[in-house]
């Protein structure tokens, strides 16, 4: 991996693993690491206005150095138009799923905090506003998208991984079977 990559984006569904990857690359590249969900979400799940939110992006897009963890409507195209690399996690839907799942259930359990105060409960999970239920009806357009990025030679490089292993090759610095 190229220690000069300095403005990344990590983007896929929910569940994927884009914050626990952006973490580790912000460990590994000395990069500052942004979480979208502390951006997006004010105490007690209070949606910031979409115009706060693109304003925040632009600002953190600015500088010459970050990681971001996702990008959603209203200024998705503010960090593709800054952006060294996407890493683009396109995993298939059974395994994110999954690993969502797990998640929010752990979540449930142990009241971890998710963003700014905001933490999983029964009614959130069981909502239709639910995360599972986004995952299930948006990941079909998440995974249409990163594709056509992939192929699109006028944005940024999209390196896409198909599994974790492939990821954790490229990690690792081997080539990618």
């Amino acid at each position: 991996m190229s220690k000069t990559l300095s403005r990344i984006l990590v983007y896929g569904i929910h569940g994927s693993g884009k914050s626990t990857l952006a973490q580790r690359l912000s460990e590994r590249l000395g990069l500052p690491w942004y979480p979208v969900d502390d951006l997006l979400w004010e105490p007690n799940w209070v949606e910031v206005p979409v115009a706060r939110q693109r304003s925040r992006i632009e600002a953190i897009c600015r500088r010459d150095r970050w990681i971001l963890d996702g990008a959603y409507h209203g200024w998705r195209d503010v960090p593709l138009a800054r952006a060294d690399l996407v890493i683009g996690l396109d995993y298939p839907r059974g395994l994110s799923f999954r690993w969502l799942l797990r998640r929010t259930l752990r979540r449930l359990s142990t009241g971890e905090e998710i963003c700014n105060g905001n933490r999983e409960s029964l009614g959130s999970v069981l909502s239709t506003e639910s995360v599972l239920v986004w995952h299930l009806t948006e990941f079909g357009r998440e995974r249409r998208r990163l594709r056509a990025w992939h192929a699109d030679p006028s944005g940024p490089p999209v390196l896409l991984f198909e599994t974790p292993d492939a990821l954790e090759r490229w990690l690792n610095g081997s080539p990618s079977r």
